[in-house]
């Protein structure tokens, strides 16, 4: 194996714990992006007068990396809590995704969630390809 191949290895070994949240962070980006797009596009569309304040897209937001029990780094996209009415960002997001009597789904996330997952994988194969090359 050439020198420069397995040192570059090394160091990846060494600096994984700094390195991985980083790629995680960037795909995470591109995920919010498609969910913002997509929430953006459902709001308001009623039957009646729309009164969308913009605060559930401006609390959509990305968490950093972190490590669960098992080792494992997450990145999560959700929402900001609480609203300046004292309502619940998520329980409006999971109303307008999922509906309630009189009121239709209109789904957002998972369509969000199929749709920017390549994006999203190669972001993080991108920003992981700059990771290695910087070393």
């Amino acid at each position: 194996m050439p020198d420069d191949f397995l040192r570059k290895i090394s160091a990846l070994g060494e600096r994984t714990d700094e390195i991985v949240p980083r790629v995680l962070e960037k795909g995470g980006e591109a995920m919010l992006k498609k969910v913002k797009a997509n929430l953006r596009t459902v709001i308001g569309k009623t039957k009646y007068p729309s009164r969308a304040t913009g605060e559930l897209v401006n609390a959509l937001g990305v968490s950093g990396a972190r490590m669960d029990r098992e080792g494992n780094y997450n990145v999560k996209v959700g929402f900001a809590e609480p609203r300046r009415d004292g309502e619940s960002n998520a329980k409006l997001a999971n109303i307008i995704e999922y509906g309630k009597q009189g009121q239709p789904p209109r789904p957002f996330l998972k369509p969000a969630k199929s749709a920017a997952k390549p994006e999203c994988v190669q972001t993080m194969i991108d920003a992981l390809q700059k990771e290695v090359d910087g070393i």
